[in-house]
């Protein structure tokens, strides 16, 4: 692992380091912020999934997380949304909703997306063994968060591996990705056209099969100019209603889709997971 860079930020330090990925075959870059802890301590953390364009500094300088993870002594680690580098595949068109910085979150079984497209393997199972190998993390203390294709990252991951995270939360996240055009053009490009194989990346498909036995908070605002489209939250709050989930789904008049939105609200979204992942 290399250290990009390390800023002092309320008492703690806010890094941003790369590595290079099996999973991936690329090099991936993620920050961390550790907030001041006592020595041989171990912190919880929560993992942000970003969206669409996005990379891990949009949250970093965006966020205004720092300040809340330092009181509540959370670790937060924000990941980049897709491979990078000479030679990974893009959208031949230049779309900002298909290839780099818009990986989805799930392993692509198409060429040539299939070398390099392998978000979910990355998230799950490589990116925590790096952070528990340099950075003083209870693993057993994972809580997952994220924004739009972000959202939709963090439900579907940990609806498909209950257990591993012990608290989930979600900001304007994309919640039926089969049955809306960001989710369509990403699953029929990275998972190929058979539409029963992307039931397994889809919210509302993996909550009606298996919902979390632990409480969903998902925060929306209904000036958001995709909620119509592409996020439906209605669809997520009818199919946990069905299965038996607990769900708090606010909707928050006059906010958008914007990092303002998600810096009014993350405190609170923090607050839950630290109640979750408290020793």
């Amino acid at each position: 692992m290399q250290t990009v860079s390390v800023n002092r930020s309320h008492g703690g330090a806010q890094g941003v380091y790369r590595h290079a990925s099996r999973a991936t075959g690329t090099d991936m870059t993620f920050s961390v912020f550790v907030p001041a802890h006592r020595e041989g301590q171990k912190l919880p953390i929560v993992t942000y999934l970003s969206g669409l364009t996005c990379t891990h500094a949009n949250v970093t300088e965006k966020g205004q997380f720092q300040r809340v993870c330092a009181e509540l002594g959370l670790i937060f680690v924000a990941p980049d949304t897709s491979p990078r580098g000479e030679g990974v595949p893009d959208d031949p068109d230049g779309a900002y909703d298909f290839g780099l910085g818009a990986g989805f979150y799930v392993d692509a079984t198409q060429a040539p997306w299939a070398a390099n497209y392998r978000m979910e393997s990355y998230i799950v199972s490589e990116l925590p063994d790096v952070i528990a190998a340099n950075f003083p993390v209870d693993m057993g203390r994972q809580g997952l968060t994220g924004h739009s294709m972000g959202g939709h990252g963090a439900l579907t991951l940990a609806l498909k591996t209950p257990g591993r995270w012990k608290s989930v939360s979600a900001f304007a996240p994309i919640v039926a990705p089969s049955r809306v055009p960001w989710g369509r053009k990403a699953f029929a490009g990275y998972l190929g056209p058979d539409e029963t194989a992307w039931a397994a990346h889809d919210a509302c498909a993996l909550v009606r099969a298996r919902p979390l036995p632990i409480p969903l908070l998902v925060d929306q605002g209904t000036a958001d100019k995709f909620l119509d489209v592409q996020l439906k939250p209605e669809l997520f709050e009818a199919a946990c209603a069905e299965a038996g989930q607990s769900l708090q789904l606010r909707r928050h008049p006059g906010y958008d889709h914007s990092y303002y939105f998600i810096a009014t609200f993350v405190d609170e979204h923090l607050a839950h997971h630290a109640r979750a992942l408290a020793a």
